[in-house]
């Protein structure tokens, strides 16, 4: 039986004016920090076996914070990363509004693709990949997964046998903690964006 705390990294700078997707040099702001150091807390309660993390720069910090309360070394995978929004990366939420295309990826997230991007099937089965991988490596223990509220709600969506196009309807705060547990009867959501408390 393996449990999953997938951690969204905390508020970053951008957050609401453009859409970071994979940009680099995108860090955490104050609060965010103070975020993931609430949930550090929170995971120091628990026998953490192992931290795994995006690479880029919002979800290293959050690992770090992570990391340096639990005593824990940090793997960082590609497979966390998040969504590749392809030419919408870096561009304001009201010129992505504004742009045709942007109608059918957020009302048919199963069927559409970013322009020059990544399709959510893509994500999904990236992200539950990984954690099978993980489940095996990690049997009967407990690890911390810092990814991106996309990348979360795909694998969350996965293990409720939701559709895609249902993603809209959970919602993945800013340094949330979501949990997946995978058990010899199957896979289990034991909690969905569990804020910090701050």
């Amino acid at each position: 039986m393996g449990v999953f705390h997938f951690l969204r990294h905390g508020e970053h700078g951008l957050l609401g004016k453009v859409l970071a997707g994979r940009m680099p040099g995108v860090g955490m702001t104050e609060r965010g920090r103070a975020e993931i150091a609430s949930q550090a807390e929170r995971l120091a309660r628990e026998k953490i076996a192992a931290i795994y993390a995006s690479p880029l720069q919002r979800t290293r910090e959050t690992a770090e914070i992570v990391s340096a309360r639990l005593s824990l070394s940090i793997e960082f995978r590609d497979d966390l990363l998040e969504l590749d929004f392809g030419e919408w990366t870096g561009a304001t939420f009201d010129a992505i509004r504004a742009d045709p295309r942007w109608q059918a990826w957020s009302t048919q997230r199963s069927l559409a693709a970013i322009p020059g991007g990544e399709s959510m099937r893509a994500v999904q089965q990236r992200i539950v990949a990984a954690m099978i991988e993980l489940n095996e490596r990690h049997l009967h223990e407990t690890v911390v997964l810092v990814s991106h509220g996309d990348v979360i709600r795909c694998v969350l969506l996965f293990a409720l046998g939701m559709p895609l196009d249902f993603y809209n309807r959970i919602e993945i705060g800013q340094g949330s903690i979501s949990t997946i547990q995978i058990h010899p009867g199957g896979i289990r959501v034991l909690a969905v964006s569990e804020r910090p408390r701050l």
